[in-house]
């Protein structure tokens, strides 16, 4: 399985992202997809899980409220709507994919991850 992750950049706080992720060599909609991200000097860490049909979601307590994550199988791509965008959310953004269909927060759970695009976000 290949996976791409595109739509990263700098924007200032307050503002908005969108992240999409591509995943390919398997029929996606078999597994569950995860965005995790990794800052400077700090370990990877979730951020958000969609389950194989976009039914089930869940978050990171740091984003709930502002990020939305999800899916289009006919397409096969994940989206990451990253709103009110925070410095603190600066990081490393990683798709994952091969996750358990209903969905994890766990890294280990998923096999197939993409190169990684950075989000930087200026006070």
């Amino acid at each position: 399985v290949q996976v791409v992750e595109s739509g990263g950049g700098l924007v200032q706080a307050g503002g908005s992202l969108r992240l999409s992720c591509a995943a390919s060599g398997r029929t996606f909609s078999d597994f569950a997809m995860g965005w995790f991200r990794q800052a400077p000097g700090k370990e990877r860490e979730f951020v958000a899980t969609i389950n194989w049909n976009g039914g089930r979601t869940d978050y990171a307590d740091s984003v709930k409220g502002r990020f939305t994550i999800s899916r289009d199988n006919a397409k096969n791509t994940v989206y990451l709507q990253m709103n009110s965008l925070k410095p603190e959310d600066t990081a490393v953004y990683y798709c994952a994919a091969g996750g358990p269909s209903h969905g994890s927060s766990l890294p280990t759970l998923y096999g197939y991850w993409g190169q990684g695009t950075q989000v930087t976000v200026s006070s």
